[in-house]
């Protein structure tokens, strides 16, 4: 068998073994093992095994449970509602304003934790009941949801940029640096897009009126004081990264001690809530490396039969400009993202891409961005995004699977034209490093 009939009977493999519901982790290690034990017999095994192991001992990964349990303890307590109702005050009447407030709370949210599953969740029962109650459009109202919540993906400290930075070799504060400017942008966008629309239709986004304005923060400085806090938080971890205090690693366990200490202040510390925060951080981790496990396993078994150099001569003997082959891979990705997660795609694809993106002669930094941003559209994207499971769970009844599905079309198309402006002007992810 040669190594082009192995690929195809690869994916043919993996692919078909989703279809039964098995947990991607296993159909992974599962088709791996198999390909091990064909090709080269269980005197290969060793070397699968090795890989393994250098994944699941990189230092990187420890600040991933970190910013999860960050994330988690953030969802418990009551920092988010005062960040979304000292938010009102400065939204006032403008038509669309509690939504423009929603996006800009998920991207402090997003600064805080990177963890977009949560966001959803947070957002979905604090934003989108007031946004209904106050008579805007339903899709308009869903669609800032889970595009504000997808921010995640983007802003530091994203745990997709720690996972990418890990497969790359390269610096995650430069990723960190890096997506701030595109993450603006995607934020920037959204919210033109909701103004655009709710003064051109103000039925869309009404304005507050003083029958509707029933925030408990009186004043501006109330709602400063508010916001204080979650900035003071963010400061904590993104200040001490840029300025060259902390290693990623060290800021995510900062974070972690300033949330605490904040959610001791504000007197809402407890033991269960620690408990179940742990127990958060534990599952989420463990699907990460979990995950990480099987891909490593398939990818290095693929590598060993060849299929690195198979790819690459495939890819490289295109007689297209280099620009195109990056296209090709967003458009992989993009399909990868209807079926897959980020996790997957990430472990799956990109120990197959990178050395390809880097003999272009292209800035690895640069591709991880276009990869955020490539996330974030899967994220949302039909049949399989979980933003609307993740929102559905938390939805009023009236609002199904197909309401999500169609609301979220608007702000797939803005990621794709960010998307598209990253692959025009590189210099709008790379400027600052």
């Amino acid at each position: 068998m040669d190594i082009g009939t192995a690929t195809i009977l690869m994916i043919a493999a993996i692919f078909g073994l989703l279809v039964t519901g098995l947990p991607l982790a296993f159909i992974t290690g599962l088709v791996a093992m198999v390909f091990t034990f064909g090709w080269f017999g269980e005197t290969a095994l060793p070397l699968v095994t090795s890989r393994v192991f250098s994944f699941i001992t990189e230092y990187s990964l420890v600040a991933v449970p970190m910013f999860v349990l960050m994330a988690s303890l953030l969802d418990r307590s009551g920092i988010a509602k005062d960040l979304f109702n000292a938010m009102r005050v400065f939204a006032g009447r403008l038509p669309g304003g509690v939504a423009v407030q929603t996006i800009v709370v998920a991207f402090f949210l997003a600064a805080l934790s990177g963890i977009i599953g949560g966001e959803i969740v947070l957002l979905g029962i604090l934003a989108l009941p007031q946004m209904l109650r106050l008579g805007y459009d339903k899709r308009l109202s869903i669609g800032v949801v889970c595009a504000g919540g997808a921010l995640g993906t983007m802003m530091p400290p994203s745990i997709v940029l720690i996972i990418y930075g890990l497969i790359a070799s390269v610096s995650i504060a430069e990723l960190f640096t890096a997506a701030i400017t595109p993450a603006v942008i995607l934020m920037g966008s959204y919210i033109a897009y909701v103004l655009v629309r709710c003064l051109k239709n103000p039925e869309m986004g009404p304005p507050l009126t003083a029958e509707t304005q029933d925030n408990p923060f009186a004043s501006k400085l109330e709602a400063v004081k508010a916001i204080l806090l979650p900035g003071m938080i963010a400061f904590l971890v993104l200040g001490t990264i840029y300025g060259g205090i902390a290693s990623v690693t060290e800021a995510a366990a900062m974070g972690v001690f300033g949330v605490i200490l904040a959610i001791v202040l504000r007197g809402e510390f407890s033991v269960a809530m620690l408990h179940h925060s742990l127990g958060q951080t534990l599952n989420t981790c463990g699907m990460i490396i979990w995950i990480g496990i099987g891909a490593a396993a398939l990818v290095g078994v693929y590598n060993l039969m060849g299929g690195n150099r198979f790819v690459s001569g495939m890819i490289l003997g295109m007689e297209v400009a280099p620009i195109v082959i990056i296209l090709v891979m967003m458009a992989i990705m993009l399909v990868l993202g209807l079926f897959l997660d980020w996790i997957g795609i990430a472990m799956l694809a990109l120990p197959i891409f990178l050395p390809i993106v880097t003999q272009l002669g292209y800035d690895p930094i640069w591709f991880g961005i276009l990869f955020a941003v490539n996330m974030q559209v899967s994220f949302l994207s039909p049949p399989f995004g979980p933003a609307a499971f993740y929102l559905k769970s938390v939805a009023p009844p009236e609002i199904s699977l197909k309401d999500i599905y169609l609301s979220v079309l608007p702000f797939m198309a803005i990621q794709l034209l960010v998307l598209a402006a990253l692959l025009i002007w590189p210099q709008l992810a790379i400027w600052p490093l």
